[in-house]
């Protein structure tokens, strides 16, 4: 197992390289090129200031030079092994170093610095919307699957095929026009983590001279409702569907029923038999679930006004901003690959028959 993940791991670094060089490629060779944003301002510039973008852009990037030269460059850059230069002697030395994302020059900021206050956001998208998908989806799909037939298998398998039909941005305009519209519904605020009075607020909710004060942790919570919705309901609707298909192929094999005749209880025979021989379609579709949401989290965040990893790539994609959009390419590359790797390690843990020496 331990050879296994380390040649995985070492295959980390290829695939990277390859989906960044697409990446790279795309925006070198678009119209307009890197800075497209900018230079489509040099027209209501001055023709000093036009220049001095022109020769700012050429020189921090290697305009002038091969694009094969210039990704070169830039790869060397985020390495944590390469050639790097020291600033009092100018001398070029290789070994170790600290990987450089580069700086935003539509944001003024190092990519750094913006990457660690957007990554955390995403995350907590993801890290509310995957445990909601798959208890909710798995409760239902092996509920559904015991009761062939019945009411609640009809009234949900009609439910979330209509869900699975309605397109996120759809959702998420809607959502906010009648559930965060005063001149409907307005339950919840349209956008935004926190109130603005969030940070005065406590931690946990409580009672403040006779008047309720929700607190930060419900504020957020009340702020995420509406966008965890947008990223749970495809999800669940698929992945429910797929636990009943899977929970109904095993409840009519042989050792199902040779559990029933021996007097196994029907609890013990659905999660301790028949769920766990279900859990190999489930562990392949999680390898996906992670990068579909960080690429369905840029249509959410744009319609809620999250500053997370998807707003972010948006504006930078729009500036042509290279340095900020091929780091959120290498983060995103980077987790959806270690989704797929600890994917194939859930595979020898369900099944025995599974190994990877």
């Amino acid at each position: 197992m331990l050879n296994y993940i380390i040649r995985r791991i070492l295959l980390f670094f290829p695939t990277l390289i390859g989906m960044t060089l697409v990446v790279f490629l795309v925006m070198a060779w678009s119209p307009g090129g890197v800075g497209g944003s900018l230079l489509n301002q040099v027209g209501n510039m001055k023709a000093n200031q036009a220049a001095a973008i022109r020769k700012y852009l050429t020189e921090r990037y290697g305009l002038n030079e091969p694009v094969m030269v210039q990704y070169v460059h830039w790869l060397n850059l985020v390495s944590p092994v390469g050639f790097s230069t020291n600033v009092e002697t100018h001398q070029r030395t290789f070994g170790f170093k600290a990987p450089d994302l580069g700086f935003s020059f539509s944001k003024g900021r190092p990519v750094s610095d913006l990457l660690l206050e957007a990554v955390p956001i995403t995350l907590l998208l993801n890290v509310v919307t995957i445990p909601l998908i798959y208890v909710i989806s798995i409760l239902v799909g092996i509920y559904s699957a015991y009761r062939r037939g019945s009411t609640f298998d009809r009234a949900s398998g009609s439910i979330l095929l209509a869900l699975w039909c309605v397109p996120t941005m759809c959702a998420g305009v809607l959502l906010i026009g009648f559930l965060a519209n005063r001149e409907y519904v307005q339950v919840f605020p349209t956008g935004g983590l926190h109130d603005t009075l969030a940070t005065t607020m406590s931690f946990l909710p409580s009672w403040a001279s006779g008047n309720f004060e929700r607190g930060w942790l419900l504020d957020t919570m009340w702020h995420l409702a509406m966008p965890v919705f947008c990223l749970t309901y495809g999800g669940f609707a698929f992945l429910t569907r797929l636990t009943r298909s899977a929970m109904l192929d095993n409840l009519s094999a042989d050792y199902a029923r040779t559990a029933r005749a021996k007097g196994v209880s029907e609890r013990v025979m659905l999660f301790r038999h028949v769920f766990r021989n279900s859990l190999l379609p489930l562990i392949t579709v999680a390898a996906q679930i992670l990068p579909s949401l960080i690429a369905g989290s840029i249509i959410v965040e744009s319609i809620f006004s999250i500053h997370g990893m998807g707003l972010l790539i948006i504006e930078a994609v729009d500036a042509r901003d290279r340095d900020l959009v091929l780091a959120e390419a290498l983060i995103a590359g980077i987790l959806g690959l270690v989704s797929y790797l600890i994917s194939d390690l859930c595979y020898a843990l369900a099944d025995p028959r599974v190994s990877y020496e």
